[in-house]
């Protein structure tokens, strides 16, 4: 597969690594395949080889004290997979990452990962960030549970998927990602039934436009609005 002509997420790993880098990182590791429902990686595991995604979709998710599994987050091309326990090399995996359709991943064993950072800074200051993003993006989740009404958080949870995974279209911005009502409400931490009514509200206004598989938001400006985020 020629990599020249992909384009991933601007803030995936991928994404923000210059060209040579990218080529460099690219260059490592094995290329391995998944199929819909496989399983990259298994919470509990104790394995330590990091994953960085190709293609496709995956969703992270973990159980919880009464024995559900819970949805924490979504990766797409561009991002990695497993970096905390190739970096950390003492704590079992803390979630499972399944594949959401055909997937590709570049496979690295933690000595691999750990030579490339110490050899390209750049690649090592880029895994850092990610990882104090996908910090402050939990952190952020927790406190919009007790900060914003439900409809609120759906806007924010979109106005994030939208500007970190999406991609324009004639009137729109395309979410990279399809979710299912019961995943954006996992997300958002509200019931089933209350995101099908913020769904349609959303509708009603004119902000987003849902079909087989994906979200439109129309009207990224007044959705951003909505969710008390700061326009960029």
């Amino acid at each position: 597969m020629p990599y020249g002509s992909v384009e991933w997420p601007a803030r995936s790993l991928l994404g923000v690594l210059s060209p040579r880098a990218r080529q460099e990182v690219l260059g490592l590791g094995v290329r391995k395949g998944f199929e819909a429902g496989e399983v990259l990686l298994r919470e509990g595991a104790t394995d330590r080889h990091v994953l960085v995604l190709l293609s496709g979709f995956a969703k992270v998710t973990a159980r919880v004290e009464n024995g559900e599994t819970s949805l924490l987050a979504v990766r797409v091309g561009g991002d990695t997979v497993g970096e905390m326990a190739a970096v950390d090399g003492s704590a079992p995996r803390s979630a499972t990452v399944t594949a959401c359709g055909p997937m590709t991943a570049r496979v690295l064993q933690p000595g691999t990962l750990h030579e490339l950072l110490m050899r390209r800074p750049e690649v090592s200051v880029a895994l850092t960030r990610i990882i104090a993003d996908r910090l402050r993006w939990a952190n952020r989740r927790r406190l919009d549970f007790r900060g914003y009404p439900a409809k609120v958080r759906l806007a924010r949870l979109l106005v994030e998927l939208a500007t970190t995974y999406g991609h324009p279209v004639d009137g729109g911005v395309v979410v990279g990602c399809r979710l299912t009502q019961p995943e954006l409400a996992a997300l958002t931490g509200a019931a089933e039934t209350t995101i099908h009514k913020g769904l349609r509200e959303l509708r009603l206004s004119g902000l987003l436009e849902t079909g087989y598989g994906t979200t439109t938001i129309r009207d990224l400006p007044r959705l951003t609005e909505l969710a008390d985020l700061p326009h960029e």
